[in-house]
C-alpha cells in the first residue's frame, strides 16, 4: 500500500519537522521528492534524504508568493516530469486573540497557509489529473476545538479543511483525492522554539502537555506517517477527510 516507486511528491514546510519526516518517508517508500523551506533547512533535508539513498532536490521558496508557488511547480516538473502528490505542510503559527494578535500576522499567516494551498493545488493540478494523484493538506486539530490565545491560526487552518472539502468534491469525478491531516500538539523544532522563548520553558512544556488526554505530546513521525497514509494509492477510497492525530485531544 505504501509503494510510490516512479512516483513525484512535493513536500511544502519540509525543511523540519512533521513536513521533514513525511518527505523521509516517502523517499524510504521509493518516491522522488521536492523537499521545500524558506531557509537553508531543506537543503539539510535533501543531504539527508539523499545519504539514505533517496532521489530529491530542493526548492527554497516561499509558499505564500505565486512567485515561491511557480518556482516549486516549475523545478519539480523540469526535474522529474510529473506530480503525484501534493503535501501542503507549510505554516506559520502566531499567538493571540482577536484583541491582542498583530494585524501584519493576519495576513502573513492567510498567505503562508490558506493562500499557498490555493496557490499550490491551482499550479500543480494539470499534473495532478494526468497522474490521477492526489493533496494532503496539513491543518490542525485548532480547526475543530477552540484553543486559547489562537485566533489567527484557528482561522487558517479551519479555512484550510474548508478549501480541502470544496477541492475534494470539485475534482472527485476526476479521480483526484483531496485529505487532510490535522495534528494536536506536537513537539516539533518549531514548537520548542515557542517554548524556550516563554519566561517559564519548563512550566509551558508542562501546560502544553496537560491538555493531552494521552498524557504526552505527538511525535513529528506520528504525524508523518498519517500523512503517507492519506496519500497513498492504497486508501484510494478516502477523499475529503480529516484525519485527526491529537492525543485525545479533541474526545
Amino acid at each position: 500500500m505504501f509503494d510510490f516507486s516512479d512516483m513525484t511528491v512535493i513536500v511544502t514546510g519540509s525543511g523540519a519537522g512533521m513536513g521533514r519526516e513525511a518527505a523521509k518517508l516517502f523517499a524510504a517508500y521509493g518516491a522522488n521528492v521536492v523537499v521545500n523551506s524558506l531557509s537553508d533547512s531543506c537543503e539539510s533535508a535533501r543531504e539527508e534524504i539523499e545519504a539514505a539513498g533517496g532521489s530529491v532536490i530542493a526548492v527554497r521558496a516561499d509558499v505564500g508568493t505565486m512567485a515561491g508557488c511557480e518556482a516549486i511547480i516549475g523545478e519539480t516538473v523540469e526535474r522529474f516530469g510529473r506530480i503525484d502528490v501534493l503535501v501542503n505542510a507549510a505554516g506559520i503559527v502566531v499567538d493571540g486573540s482577536v484583541e491582542t494578535a498583530d494585524m501584519d500576522d493576519w495576513d502573513r499567516s492567510m498567505n503562508t497557509n490558506v493562500k499557498s494551498v490555493f496557490m499550490l493545488s491551482r499550479l500543480a493540478m494539470p499534473y495532478l489529473r494526468k497522474t490521477r494523484g492526489s493533496i494532503v493538506n496539513v491543518a490542525s486539530v485548532v480547526a475543530i476545538k477552540g484553543v486559547k490565545n489562537r485566533a489567527i491560526y484557528s482561522a487558517t487552518k479551519g479555512a484550510m479543511i474548508a478549501l480541502s472539502q470544496s477541492m475534494a468534491a470539485e475534482y472527485v469525478g476526476e479521480g483526484i483525492r483531496i485529505n487532510c491531516v490535522s495534528p494536536g500538539t506536537v513537539l516539533s523544532p518549531s514548537l520548542q522554539g515557542r517554548i524556550d522563548k516563554t519566561a517559564d520553558p519548563v512550566q509551558a512544556l508542562q501546560n502544553f502537555v496537560a491538555r493531552q488526554p494521552l498524557g504526552r505530546l505527538g511525535t513529528s513521525d506520528e504525524v508523518a506517517k498519517a500523512i503517507v497514509f492519506a496519500a497513498a494509492q492504497g486508501i484510494g477510497f478516502m477523499t475529503g477527510a480529516n484525519i485527526v492525530v491529537d492525543g485525545g485531544m479533541t474526545i
